[in-house]
Order: C-alpha cells, then structure tokens, then sequence
C-alpha cells in the first residue's frame, strides 16, 4: 500500500484574475517535495474542486504532473453523487496519468449503508488503479459506518480508507479489524497523532500544504513511535491547526501560504478570505513556525 506517510491534500492556487496560478501551483507542489512529503492528492475538498471547470480539472493535475516528474505518488479526487457519472469518469480515463483514486462517499442523496457500498463496489468494478474511499459525515450528511468500510476492504482494489468521521471508536473497529494490507488513513490533522497511536498508516493532510516540513516530521516520529517527538510537533501545529479551519478550509491554509509567498489566498465563491484579525493571527503562527 503505497499511500501511507504524509499525504497532502493540494489547495488549488487562483491568480488576481481568478484562473489557475500555474506558478503558484508549482510552487505548492516543489514545497512538498523538498518538505518531506510522501503523496500528493490532486482535486479534493481542499483543491475547491466544486469551482473548477472540466478544462481548469485537466490543467491543474498536467501542472502537478509536470512539476512532480515521478518523484511522489499522485492520486486523484474523483467522487461525487451521481454514481454512474463517477463509474463513467473513472472508466474512461487515462490511468498511466495517476497512482490511484480519492473517492469520497456520496453527499447530499444521503444513501443507506448498502447504498454506500454499492456505489463504491459500482467505481471499484471499473477502476484500473486503487482507490482510497473518504469518509467526513461533515461534509456528506452521512457517516460510512465502520461495517461498510471493512466490507470495501475486501475488494481487491479498495486499498485505504481516508476516516474523518472525528470518531475514534469507529477508526479503533476499522483498524482491529481490517485485512492486511489495508490503510486507515486519517482526515483530520488534529487527529492524526492519536489515530496512528492507534494504528493508523498516515493522514492527508490540509495542514501539510503550508508546512510539510514540520507535519511530516510529526508523521515520521509517530510511526516510528518517538511519541515524544511527535508529540512535541502536534501540539507545536496545534494552534494553527485550528486556526486553518476557524472559518472554513482552505480559506486559513491560503493564508498561510501568502505569508509563505508560495501563492497567493484567492478563493472561488462561496468561500472568502479568512478575516482581517484571523489573518494576523495566522501570520504570526505562520512566523513562528518557520523561522
């Protein structure tokens, strides 16, 4: 299972204009390589893939692409809640492009467990890569039960679950059970110390985009289990950790990013820019951490 380590869930950088800030993008991408990151995950919830065209899709992961040349596993978000659009989308496309699929369970339908399994069973039929199903009731409107998730876990490309459900109980039920080989993937930074403590592989990250270099340390500790290393590094990232998500993601990590001059913190509608007193709190942590 290739994907394990620090993940990073790539924000996607806009330009003054609001197009794709190529430049910025490759930017993000070099960060993570010379920061110690293991995967990039190209076109999730962080990359405010919702606002971007099917041409402005295509564009940012060639970016990624080109700038990583090879050096890290890319995977691709492709989810949604059409599930046959998916399973179309999936079918179609050029798999020598990507190391694997980030599909998240179906949001706004609000499906039935069964209904989560079928629709995953439906892309994983098709898919010639592995696929990583994301679970974050947060944003779906329904949880993936832990009996779901182990029961994609026997499908032969199903190879991780990425869990932020924020409910240890149900992550603790995943990993005691899951088959070998299986990853258990965490989604919420804050979490990810506990949760490898627990037997996690690894996290994706939104926290990682701003600083790789730090959170990856945190993960390299946390499986090699120096807990007081790790330790040290999770409540050293743990302020900013909420400050990114106080009012909305990736609105906080874009800012950091600008005070990084990595790129700048344009976003689409309907997210804006953190406030003017969040800014400032985010600057100085920002500072502070990377010296």
């Amino acid at each position: 299972m290739k994907f394990k380590g620090t993940g990073v869930a790539l924000v996607t950088p806009f330009d003054t204009t609001g197009n794709v800030d190529e430049q910025g993008l490759r930017n993000l991408v070099r960060l993570q390589i010379d920061g110690g990151t293991d995967f990039l995950v190209v076109q999730g919830t962080t990359g405010e893939t919702a606002t971007l065209t099917k041409e402005e899709k295509a564009q940012v992961l060639a970016i990624v692409l080109d700038e990583n040349k090879g050096e890290l596993p890319v995977v691709l978000g492709v989810g949604g809640n059409n599930t046959a659009e998916v399973v179309q989308l999936v079918k179609h496309w050029n798999t020598s492009k990507v190391d694997g699929y980030l599909s998240v369970s179906p949001y706004y339908n609000k499906p039935s467990q069964e209904g989560i399994f079928q629709h995953f069973s439906a892309i994983a039929a098709v898919s010639e890569k592995p696929i990583i199903v994301y679970n974050v009731p947060g944003r779906t409107g329904s949880n993936m039960s832990a009996a779901t998730t182990l029961r994609l876990a026997e499908l032969e490309n199903i190879v991780a679950v990425k869990e932020a459900s924020g409910n240890l109980e149900q992550v603790m039920e995943i990993i005691q059970q899951a088959p070998d080989g299986f990853g258990i993937l965490s989604g919420d930074d804050a979490l990810t110390l506990p949760m490898i403590a627990l037997g996690a592989h690894g996290v994706i990250s939104v926290v990682a985009n701003a600083f790789p270099e730090k959170f990856s340390q945190m993960i390299n500790a946390s499986l090699t289990l120096d807990i007081i290393k790790a330790r040290e590094i999770h409540y050293d990232l743990l302020k900013v950790t909420h400050q990114f998500f106080a009012e909305g993601n990736p609105s906080g990590v874009k800012a950091a990013l600008k005070v990084r001059e990595i790129c700048n913190d344009v976003l689409r509608l309907p997210l804006v820019n953190v406030s003017e007193g969040l800014f400032e709190a985010i600057k100085s942590e920002t500072k502070r951490l990377v010296g």
